[in-house]
Parts: structure tokens; C-alpha cells; sequence
């Protein structure tokens, strides 16, 4: 599985002894101080040897001036990853690499400067100040988590869909009502970019304080330009002024708009919203990460989902879209076939999807929050963990399942699917 960190640290004890979150920038999905093969070994698997006494930064003198944070004292300190792997896959997923009685600091850039033992650390940051030094002894000290696919931008909210779903109506079925998405687009199109900025910096804040670091945000509550457009600059904004980590992804292809066919739709997203997003990552306004379809019976098949990935690919942007949810559409095996870095839900991926996600090295992200509401049967984690499948998890957040909680999608049975 990803390491579930951006390089951010979320320190968290017993009950009634609190947490504290610092921040130390990594790349996305990498490991808190997670190190080249030539570092020092001083960690310790699940299960493996005490630790050597000795920094993973290698320093060799004292360092002195002034730094962010230091993190002392921990009883307990997370990397996930040993020697810099960008995921764990197999028998590896189950044994991180932890570290005893360590301490952190971060620097006043933001970048973690160096982590290991207590003693070693406070030996060669004896000369050093710190902004703030939080004692962390009896605590664990972990990598802030990755949430890998929320829809966080909209407006209004679908309470009311919850007493239609207890009565047994399907998600397409409500969809076919006029519920479902259509409702969100609606009010999320009459919203002003101020009042869904407002909301989403809430939401994401919830999130933060719920251990989230780094957010993988999506589109898909307008499908018409101009709104997908200001739900881009609301997140974009987000981007710029909040101390979280966010991936944008572009979900014009999220449902068909009504009064447009799924070919219409598909051509309007090529030669229209594809090419606005080109024009305004080059003048800078928009950085948008990646790109996303709705692969599905009734919305958008395999053939136009192909087209729609594949314009964004060539774009610049990174696939990372909706497959094999409610049925085998055999989104995998395109994913694959197309490169893509991920594939989002996967309860109904056939065998042949897993083996070619696997040898593809595409992740899959599963979200059980998700297959819980819906009354889905869960993916195929354990099988996709045995065949080599990269596996993350999201929180899947959107009007239709209301978690922001990663550690709210992580106490789900997925796992012993």
C-alpha cells in the first residue's frame, strides 16, 4: 500500500493525553522521513531487531541555529517506508518500519531535517533553537494521513436521499429520479465561488483535524465550463492559502448533463473543457493534477471514457478515475492499458483487472465508506494485496457518504475482503 503520508507528522497518544500535528514537507504519497537506500538503519520493522543508535540524517557535526519544531522523546515514531519505496506491496504492506524512543526536527522551511534516536538528536541539535518543542514521550508519532479521493466542492446537501436509499432505491435509481449528482449540480451551479470556498475550506479543516494531511480534491458538481471552472478556482485558492496538501483532479466527465447525450458530452469535454484547462495551466491561474470519468453503465462507457482520459493525458494531466463500481465495465484493464496512476472503487473488477493493475503498477484506491452506503459488496482488497496491486484508501467524501475521517474509512472491514 501508499505510504499514507505527504511528509506531515500527527503525533497521538492515549486518551486525554491529545495530539499535536507538525509540519515537514515530502512528496505526495512518500514516506515521513523516508530515506535512501544508503541511510543508516536505524529502525525497526514490526517484529524485527532493536534499532542502532544512530540519526537516519546523516550529520556529522552538531547543527545549531533556529528550526520550526522538534518532536521529542517518542515512544514510538512512524516512517512506513525504510529506504524511500513510494508504496509497500505484498507482505511488506503488513510491517512498517518504526522507530524507538526517536525524535524529530523540522525545519523553519518546512522540510524534516532530521529523524532518530532521542540522545542522538539532542546531541547534535544541542546548539539549536526551536520555535516549538513538544514532549511526545508515551506517544506514537505518525506520517500525516493521504485521503486519495473526496469531492469536497459543492453546495446544498442530499439528506433527504438517505430515507429513499432505507427504502431500497439503488444509487441509479435515485440518479434516474433526478437526485443523486443532478441535485448537487444544481445548487452547486447557483452557488457563488465565495459561499463554495467557505464551505470547502470547513470541510477541509475538518479534515485536517481528523489527521489528514494531504486531500485529493475533485470537480464534478458542475459539468458545464463555467461552473467546473470556479469549482477549479475554489480549489486552486485552497491550494495557495491553506496549510494542507491538495491534489486537483478535473471530474467534468463526473455524470451526462441533462439535455446532452454521453457522445455530446464526451465532445464537449474534449474540444471545449479540456483545452480552457491547457490554456489556463500555461498562463498559471489553474494547476489542475489529474483527470476523471465516471466509467459506468448509463453514464459514460468504456469508449468514451477512453477518449476523455486520453485527451487529458495528452494535456498533461494524470488518470486517476471511477471504474468497475457497479458494474464490470472493465475500467481496470483500460486504466492499465492507458497508463493510469490510479482507479477509484473497483467492487465489481474482474480478475483479469486486478493482474493488469498489477503489472501496470496502478494503484487501486478502495473506499468502503462508499460500499457501505450504498449496500455494495466490498472490493477485493485481500486478492488485490496478493497479486502485487498498489492499494490506498480514501474517505470518498461527497453529499452521498459524509466522512472526512480517513480513520473513520480505515475501521471498515475492507480488509477481510
Amino acid at each position: 500500500m501508499p505510504s499514507p503520508s505527504d511528509g506531515r507528522l500527527v503525533s497521538k497518544g492515549q486518551p486525554g493525553q491529545g495530539q499535536s500535528q507538525g509540519r515537514g514537507q515530502g512528496q505526495a504519497g512518500g514516506a515521513v522521513g523516508s530515506l535512501p537506500s544508503s541511510a543508516p538503519g536505524d529502525f525497526e520493522p514490526n517484529g524485527g531487531h532493536p534499532p542502532r543508535r544512530q540519526s537516519l540524517c546523516s550529520l556529522p557535526r552538531a547543527m545549531a541555529g533556529r528550526h520550526r519544531l522538534l518532536l521529542e522523546n517518542a515512544q514510538q515514531l512512524v516512517l512506513v517506508c525504510a529506504r524511500g519505496e513510494e508504496y509497500l506491496q505484498r507482505q511488506d504492506a503488513g510491517s512498517l518500519a518504526v522507530l524507538r524512543d526517536a525524535s524529530l526536527v523540522v525545519g523553519l522551511d518546512g522540510c524534516i531535517k532530521a529523524v532518530g534516536q532521542a540522545d542522538v538528536i539532542r546531541n547534535q541539535f544541542s546548539g539549536a533553537t526551536f520555535e516549538r518543542v513538544i514532549d511526545c514521550s508515551g506517544k506514537c508519532v505518525l506520517p500525516g494521513l493521504v485521503d486519495a479521493h473526496t469531492h469536497p466542492v459543492w453546495a446544498g446537501d442530499r439528506v433527504h436521499e438517505f430515507a429513499m436509499k432505507l427504502a431500497g432505491a439503488s444509487y441509479m435509481e435515485i440518479h434516474e429520479a433526478g437526485g443523486g449528482i443532478h441535485f448537487t449540480v444544481e445548487h452547486t451551479r447557483k452557488a457563488t465561488e465565495e459561499e463554495l470556498f467557505s464551505t470547502f475550506k470547513h470541510r477541509l479543516e475538518r479534515m485536517l483535524r481528523t489527521g489528514s494531511t494531504l486531500v485529493e480534491c475533485k470537480s464534478g458538481y458542475g459539468l458545464n465550463l463555467e461552473t467546473e471552472l470556479k469549482m477549479l478556482r475554489v480549489i486552486e485558492r485552497a491550494k495557495q492559502c491553506m496549510d494542507i496538501g491538495i491534489s486537483s483532479t478535473y471530474c467534468g466527465a463526473h455524470s451526462v448533463p441533462k439535455g446532452k447525450t454521453a457522445a455530446e458530452a464526451t465532445d464537449d469535454i474534449i474540444n471545449n473543457h479540456l483545452p480552457k484547462l491547457k490554456e489556463l495551466k500555461l498562463t498559471g491561474e489553474i494547476c489542475v493534477n489529474n483527470i476523471d470519468v465516471f466509467c459506468e453503465k448509463g453514464v459514460f462507457d468504456l469508449e468514451s471514457t477512453r477518449r476523455i482520459l486520453q485527451a487529458g493525458k495528452d494535456i498533461g494531466l494524470q488518470i486517476n478515475f471511477h471504474g468497475d463500481e457497479l458494474h464490470p465495465m472493465k475500467s481496470a484493464e483500460l486504466g492499465a492499458e492507458l497508463g493510469a496512476r490510479a482507479i477509484s472503487h473497483l467492487e465489481e473488477v474482474t480478475d483479469e483487472g486486478i493482474k493488469a493493475m498489477a503489472r501496470a503498477k496502478c494503484a487501486a484506491v478502495l473506499l468502503p465508506t462508499t460500499a457501505y452506503m450504498l449496500r455494495l459488496k466490498q472490493p477485493q482488497a485481500r486478492k488485490m494485496l496478493e497479486e502485487g496491486v498498489i492499494v490506498a484508501l480514501g474517505s470518498d467524501f461527497n453529499p452521498n457518504a459524509y466522512c472526512f475521517s480517513m480513520v473513520g474509512a480505515l475501521d471498515l472491514p475492507v480488509w477481510g475482503t
